[in-house]
């Protein structure tokens, strides 16, 4: 069964960082992807940024590309979003979701949340101005 735990979530003023985690487990395939996903009340969810394990192949939303970084470490079974020069606009729930054992590659659909069968349980991340 896989399970995904985010951590890291709180408060920070505009400007600031914040590193959020995602601890894994239950992971039958090598090839996987992962990615982190917000949604803040009353907006529909967001892709963030994603990780695929072909290639250590990084994806980001426009909304970030810059300023926020994935990085996984296979030791400790952990995916990092790394959140530097945080704005208001950044203040949301993150998510991190997986899905493991496909063939065809990553292409647009790595921004749709229907295509990652496995979610966490999100953490609270706010940032004032």
């Amino acid at each position: 069964q896989v399970q995904l735990v985010e951590s890291g979530g709180g408060s920070v003023q505009a400007g600031g960082s914040l590193r959020l985690s995602c601890a894994f487990s239950g992971y039958t395939y090598s090839t996987y992807i992962m990615g982190w996903f917000r949604q803040s009340p009353g907006k529909e969810r967001e892709a963030v940024a994603a990780f695929y394990t072909e290639g250590s192949t990084t994806y980001y939303a426009d909304s970030v590309k810059g300023r926020f970084t994935v990085s996984r470490d296979d030791a400790k079974n952990t995916l990092y979003l790394q959140m530097d020069s945080l704005k208001p606009e950044d203040t949301a729930t993150y998510y991190c979701a997986t899905r493991q054992g496909f063939s065809s590659g990553v292409g647009s659909w790595w921004t749709r949340g229907t295509e990652y069968p496995f979610w966490g349980q999100g953490t609270q991340v706010t940032v004032s101005s």
